[in-house]
């Protein structure tokens, strides 16, 4: 029989590592890919696996997030399907807003009494990956798991920064840290493949994925009143419930700073990305109507391209732009993720500020952009040089940001002509 799952995805909190992206929307509503927003992964991981009941809990500058799923995800009326929003609400039992994982979910349990199911599958609503969650289901059940963790190796530099466990031989998790310090990694290490180990992956960590039976997660919460699954409630499960390490290992990333965001979208603009774009496996997302994008004298390599684009630029390479992205006559787009533009401007407008020089929306004239992230809406001027680099201090400006060396212009900012940054 077919298992009845539920699927959670966590809408995350202020997100302030991948700030200013996360200035007006949360971080599951931050554009990827050129046409996509992060929240599209776990939700076509979940539909792509056959599981088409999903609520996504929202909080925090949520406004775009909420947009989006509703224009986005629909079900004909004979489908039981559906994505629906569980937003962070005050009421007689709490005045409080979320205050971790674990918490968001306790306090959407009561909206999950009307439906009919075994499992709960809690997934993050900022990652990228690409998971069939039916073999997950099937490990938690044939090994009669009370929680299942999905994990995934990785090597002494990246595993502070997780949740780290130890597991035995049948898959059990025997202990578990969160976030551990470099000095007691080596009392850490797992049993995983050659090639892991010849790669320096002997840490199993925690992906944020789990697997809950319906009455476990109960009886958890009424015996544990802590906030956060992996800071509290999991490590003292232990013991307490069977709780299993499902080991995946394909592609994942976290998207949680800047450089790690800027990595993976760059990324897919390589001959062979580590996330596949072009698979069996569709990455969901709102279907806009947009005409197809347009290319006028261009040099292009390795670049992707969303709908609605007019590039009359000299040069892009190894970059991504989104969609209704304009870029005029001259300019050079290098190591650089454009994220469109919500509108078109009327031809009208965009002949009226280039006879009063104001910036159109998009990159003007004769610019050289490179090593950057341009938000959305935002309009560069003509002779405009943005040219990021490890060398730069981080720093926080009126019209743009600069992390790990990335210049990051912000969302509906103007650069004016002939702006050099930094």
């Amino acid at each position: 029989m077919k298992p009845s799952v539920i699927s959670i995805v966590l809408g995350g909190g202020r997100g302030s590592r991948l700030s200013p992206l996360t200035h007006s929307r949360s971080k599951p509503a931050v554009p990827i890919a050129g046409k996509y927003r992060l929240v599209d992964i776990p939700i076509s991981n979940c539909l792509n696996s056959g599981f088409n009941r999903i609520l996504v809990l929202t909080q925090f500058n949520s406004a775009s997030l909420n947009s989006h799923i509703k224009n986005s995800f629909h079900f004909d009326i004979f489908s039981r399907g559906f994505v629906d929003i569980l937003a962070a609400e005050q009421n007689i039992e709490s005045d409080e807003w979320y205050q971790g994982t674990a918490d968001a979910v306790r306090q959407s349990m009561k909206h999950l009494d009307k439906y009919d199911y075994d499992y709960i599958l809690i997934l993050s609503g900022d990652q990228l990956y690409q998971m069939d969650f039916r073999e997950m289901i099937d490990f938690h059940c044939r090994n009669k798991g009370d929680i299942t963790i999905a994990t995934i190796p990785v090597n002494a530099q990246d595993a502070p920064g997780f949740g780290i466990l130890k597991s035995d031989e049948e898959g059990n998790i025997t202990s578990f840290i969160e976030k551990p310090s470099s000095d007691v990694l080596n009392d850490w290490k797992s049993e995983v493949s050659e090639k892991n180990k010849a790669e320096g992956k002997e840490y199993l960590a925690s992906m944020g994925i789990y697997v809950f039976n319906k009455n476990g997660l109960k009886k958890m919460f009424d015996e544990d009143t802590g906030d956060d699954f992996g800071g509290e409630l999991i490590p003292n499960g232990i013991g307490k419930y069977k709780t299993l390490s499902f080991q995946y290992d394909g592609y994942w990333t976290d998207i949680g700073t800047i450089q790690s965001f800027f990595d993976a979208n760059l990324d897919l603009t390589k001959d062979f990305p580590k996330f596949n774009l072009f698979s069996k496996s569709p990455i969901y997302t709102r279907a806009r109507m947009l005409p197809p994008s347009k290319i006028l004298g261009s040099y292009v390599s390795k670049a992707i391209f969303g709908d609605g684009c007019i590039v009359m630029a000299d040069k892009i390479e190894n970059s991504i732009v989104g969609n209704r992205s304009r870029i005029d006559k001259g300019s050079t787009l290098m190591n650089t993720y454009m994220m469109g533009a919500d509108f078109y401007q009327e031809t009208q407008d965009i002949v009226s500020n280039d006879n009063s020089g104001i910036p159109n929306l998009g990159v003007g004239k004769y610019c050289y952009i490179e090593q950057a992230i341009l938000d959305k809406n935002c309009r560069i001027g003509d002779n405009v040089r943005i040219i990021g680099g490890k060398h730069l201090p981080d720093g926080d400006f009126d019209n743009h940001s600069i992390k790990d060396g990335i210049v990051i212009v912000k969302k509906n900012a103007v650069i004016s002509p002939g702006t050099q940054i930094p």
